[in-house]
Parts: structure tokens; C-alpha cells; sequence
């Protein structure tokens, strides 16, 4: 049996756009984009749940299959960016502006589920996007279980992530395999562990979110900001440590190429409490910086 409610955006809204951060590469076994629906499996407190997400003229409709579906629509508005102020946000440059103004419908998502955003941003730290995004792969499909609802109307290939036990109790060959080295794959089953206190902090404010995530070791600037601008839709949540945002950032404001997290954060100084808002308008307004290196190499540790 399925569940449904919709949401009337107050102003312009691009479901694509505004979703698209939560998917993990283009073939996430959790988060897909088919033709004219946006399809999630997650794991909610109230158990696993298939959400079919679609946008009409005037309202996105989310039908839901599975023990979450209450739950997944009970926050369905909040998921879609309803708690999201895009309006307040003030540009401070050309470039920001233009963007700004080219994505109105660009809403901040919030899913209100911590392990869901932390554990696929643990698998990305200090390794290649398609690294990650096969070792996130391999293990949903592993060790998850097939999103709930009728097979014949979702994607193929669709499934819900384990539950905190099933990530701990992962054989380290299987992480191996995964492409995980030892370092992460402890991180994912330290932070599985204490999963419930985790999930607080999907309620909590910005400085409390990040200061409680990175009481696990191993989780540190980084995993914590990537893992709250999905969990808590934090506008400030701006990620400091990452080796290409802020030369992006730099090049896109300045043309130089070497800014780094001090450079970039004295760029942003005009925009706290909407750093994170005004780095996603920079990327996808600015001007990228041309490569002058072939990509960083992608090893594969289960060969070894």
C-alpha cells in the first residue's frame, strides 16, 4: 500500500536541481533520477521507505512505499526545502547575483537523517568521487535490502542502506573489497555505533550539528559540513579541507588559483550565515578553473 501527500512550493521550484545533491554519482543504489521522478530509499527511525517524488505545475507529489512512509511524509515539505529562506540570501557580487537570480528554484534540502548523509561522505574522504561512489555502491547492494514497494513500478537496482547494526557489523574483507581502506571503514563503524546520538543532531543548530558529529574520531571539519548542509539544510554549513572548493571558489571571484580555506572563507566573510548558499551559486555560475594536471589518479585497494 502506498501513501502520498504534496507540497506547494511558495515561488519557483526545481525538484531536480534542489535534490540532486543527494545522490551519490549517477548510479546511487539509494537516490535515482528517472524520467519525470526523483526515487529515494532511505532508512527512517520507523523502518525503511521508497519515496517516488514528482513535480506538477503547481505542487510536487510524493507517493511512499514501506514502514517509513508516514514518516517520510510527515517531513516531506522539509525534505523538499520548505524550511529552506533562499529569499534572504544577499549577493554581494556579480557573479552571485546573476546566479541568483538564474536559480530561483534552488532550495537547500533537508532529509533529517544523519547516518544516511555521514556514512557516503566518510567512503569520500581523501579518495576520488568514483571511488566513493563504487564503494557506496557495492556496499548498499551488499548489505542493504531492496527499497520497499512494488518492483514492477520502481527502478531496478533501488535499495535501502543497512541499519547502524549492519554497518558495524560489515567483515573487513568486505570493506577491502569495497575499496574502503581500514582508516574510513572504522570511522563508518564507530559512528554506527553511537548512531543514536548521532541522529540528534539533525535538530540541532549549526555550531552544536557540527560539534557533535565530530565527536566521533575520524569525522572532522569536512565529513561534518557535507554531512549537516544535507541532514540540517544548513545555508552556512561551508566545507573547509577540500582540496578543490576553494581554488574554485577563488578562481571564480578573483582569477587566482591558489586561494586556500583561510582565502576562500575571507571571500565569503559578506555572506555568513549563507556561505554554503553563496559557494553552490559560485559553482554553478562561475567560471571553472582549467586543469592543468590529468584528474587525480583513482587506486583500487581491493586489488592489493
Amino acid at each position: 500500500m502506498s501513501l502520498t501527500r504534496s507540497w506547494a512550493p511558495p515561488g519557483p521550484y526545481d525538484l531536480r536541481r534542489s535534490l540532486g545533491v543527494l545522490q551519490r554519482g549517477p548510479h546511487d543504489p539509494a537516490c535515482q533520477v528517472a524520467p519525470g521522478a526523483v526515487w529515494r530509499a532511505s532508512r527512517t527511525p520507523q523502518g525503511p521507505v521508497t519515496l517516488r517524488l514528482v513535480q506538477g505545475r503547481a505542487r510536487v507529489t510524493g507517493t511512499a512505499w514501506g514502514p517509513g512512509a508516514e514518516w517520510a511524509l510527515d517531513r516531506l515539505p522539509a525534505l523538499l526545502g520548505a524550511a529552506d529562506r533562499p529569499e534572504e540570501f544577499v549577493p554581494h557580487h556579480r557573479l552571485t547575483r546573476e546566479a541568483h537570480r538564474r536559480l530561483p528554484g534552488l532550495r537547500l534540502a533537508r532529509t533529517g537523517l544523519v547516518l544516511e548523509s555521514l556514512i557516503p561522505a566518510v567512503l569520500e574522504q581523501k579518495v576520488t568521487a568514483i571511488e566513493a561512489y563504487r564503494a557506496w555502491g557495492r556496499l548498499l547492494r551488499r548489505f542493504g535490502e531492496p527499497a520497499p514497494g512494488p518492483a514492477e513500478r520502481r527502478p531496478k537496482g533501488l535499495y535501502v542502506m543497512p541499519d547502524p547494526r549492519g554497518w558495524a557489523l560489515v567483515p573487513s574483507w568486505e570493506w577491502h573489497r569495497a575499496g574502503v581502506d581500514g582508516k574510513r571503514a572504522a570511522t563508518v563503524v564507530r559512528a554506527a555505533r553511537v548512531a543514536g546520538r548521532l541522529e540528534e543532531a539533525a535538530a540541532m543548530a549549526l555550531p552544536e550539528a557540527l560539534a557533535r558529529l565530530q565527536l566521533v574520531p575520524g569525522v572532522g571539519p569536512w565529513t561534518a559540513a557535507e554531512t549537516v548542509q544535507r541532514s540540517n539544510g544548513e545555508p552556512d554549513a561551508i566545507t573547509v579541507g577540500d582540496l578543490h572548493l576553494p581554488r574554485q571558489v577563488g578562481y571564480a571571484l578573483t582569477g587566482r588559483r591558489d586561494t586556500d580555506d583561510a582565502g576562500m572563507l575571507a571571500l565569503l566573510a559578506p555572506y555568513v550565515g549563507q556561505r554554503h548558499r553563496a559557494a553552490q551559486l559560485i559553482l554553478a555560475g562561475g567560471p571553472r578553473m582549467p586543469r592543468r594536471a590529468p584528474r587525480m589518479y583513482a587506486h583500487d585497494i581491493a586489488r592489493f
